[in-house]
């Protein structure tokens, strides 16, 4: 005999509100830091000129991080937002740890919210998956 186990009503609104509460403060972190990148900020610049790979890149990176803040907010997607901008905290903190002289901290505080969202948010991916997962 299978059973589930679910959480209660209040919990799982608790949840909710916690969920869609770190969806907007990512979002508002990863569009200030994307528009930064996109507008060319003369520290950004440095930074990406560090990198040693180009200022492509650094468009390339804000616009990764603008569509990814976007997406937090799209109801039944944030889960694959924040997937994404995990993946992109991984590769910053490679770049601080490797090239760049300033800590991965400030990156990996984000790698942790973001994949305590994806994990929030597991459900979106299941759904999106069939229930297969």
């Amino acid at each position: 005999m299978s059973q589930t186990l679910t959480a209660s009503p209040v919990l799982s609104r608790k949840l909710n509100v916690a969920a869609w509460s770190l969806q907007v403060l990512l979002a508002i972190v990863f569009l200030a830091a994307g528009g930064a990148k996109l507008a060319g900020i003369p520290m950004m610049v440095q930074v990406y000129d560090l990198i040693g790979v180009g200022q492509w890149f650094r468009i390339v990176t804000g616009i990764v991080e603008v569509a990814g803040a976007i997406v937090l907010l799209v109801p039944g997607y944030a889960a694959f937002a924040a997937l994404w901008l995990a993946c992109t905290m991984v590769g910053a903190i490679l770049a601080h740890l490797t090239v760049l002289p300033t800590p991965a901290a400030p990156a990996a505080v984000l790698l942790v919210l973001t994949a305590t969202l994806a994990w929030l948010r597991r459900d979106q991916i299941r759904t999106v998956a069939g229930g297969r997962l």
